[in-house]
């Protein structure tokens, strides 16, 4: 038996979670949809799935496709729109326990406020800002790539929702991913999540035809995690003093070990989820396991401190 309690609780703009594991958008649902699965409630968070301001369908035809190391996905921010989601959805994700976190995209600018400002007024924990979609045509990604069109939607949300922390969530598909997360800190972020998928593509040979009725999607899975870890690594560099949430390929606990060693103070977990649901209470489990054995009593005695860098223990923000 060891002597030591290891605290597993992360604490990200003031939000405590009670452990640094977090259900990805766009992968868990309402959290509803998993409770036959795995005890939801041990879980640290729950990012909604994508939600816009009015209902969308979704993209046509195929929505995803296996590569042999991932997952591509076209589903174009499927959703009922925020204020069904306050009125129907929100109660019950409430009441599930874990830490809420409403990830919010829109087609322009206005659009992010307005939803920005309902959820402001809401009972969720956070706003995830998803500037990083690839699977739209008007928006997501769009306002990603760029550090003046980031920066112009990051203040916009901000202004509107003046109470709720503003995570925002990267793409990886940035020309400079340094330069958007600079735009989104010096605009109101207040944590950064990365990354979102990778734009990719997969043909129909037999068709010859591409799979998806909008050409490319976004890859996630195991495929992405070594690049997700570096770019997590190069921004807690960067950005020593601004809560990183890492995503990309996550499946195991040594999975989420890394992410947390390269300067995360959590993850999400996506992909995995689809493939074994029980996934993020085995990475809880095992994180947890990792710390007792090697008598770790906080998170931030896993990160690998970096020179020039401080530790999450001097900032106020984790």
């Amino acid at each position: 038996m060891h002597d030591v309690y290891s605290d597993l609780s992360a604490v990200i703009a003031g939000v405590r979670f009670q452990n640094p594991v977090i259900a990805a958008s766009g992968t868990f649902g309402y959290g509803r949809e998993y409770r036959e699965l795995l005890d939801v409630s041990c879980l640290g968070g729950i990012c909604t799935k994508g939600l816009t301001l009015n209902p969308r369908q979704g993209n046509t035809g195929r929505r995803l496709h296996e590569t042999p190391s991932g997952l591509l996905n076209s589903i174009g921010l499927e959703n009922p729109g925020i204020p069904s989601f306050l009125e129907k959805e929100l109660p019950a994700l409430r009441e599930l326990g874990p830490v809420v976190i409403a990830n919010l995209s829109g087609a322009d600018v206005e659009e992010y406020a307005e939803g920005a400002r309902l959820l402001d007024e809401s009972s969720v924990d956070m706003i995830e800002l998803n500037i990083s979609c690839p699977n739209v045509k008007k928006g997501g990604m769009a306002f990603g790539l760029d550090p003046e069109n980031a920066a112009s939607v990051v203040a916009a949300a901000r202004k509107a929702a003046a109470h709720k922390p503003l995570m925002v969530k990267l793409s990886p598909n940035a020309p400079d991913l340094t330069a958007v997360a600079q735009a989104c800190v010096d605009s109101g972020a207040d944590a950064l999540s990365l990354v979102n998928t990778f734009k990719a593509m997969a043909i129909d040979i037999y068709r010859r035809k591409p799979v998806f009725d909008n050409v490319t999607a976004g890859l996630s899975g195991p495929a992405i995690k070594p690049i997700a870890l570096r770019m997590v690594w190069e921004l807690s560099e960067r950005f020593p003093a601004v809560p990183l949430v890492g995503i990309g390929g996550i499946a195991s606990a040594e999975d989420a070990l890394e992410f947390l060693m390269a300067g995360a103070c959590a993850v999400q977990v996506g992909s995995a989820t689809f493939a074994h649901p029980p996934a993020s209470a085995e990475i809880i489990g095992g994180i947890a396991a990792y710390m007792v054995d090697r008598r770790c009593a906080s998170l931030r005695e896993l990160r690998i401190e970096k020179p020039g860098c401080r530790g999450n223990g001097e900032n106020p923000r984790y």
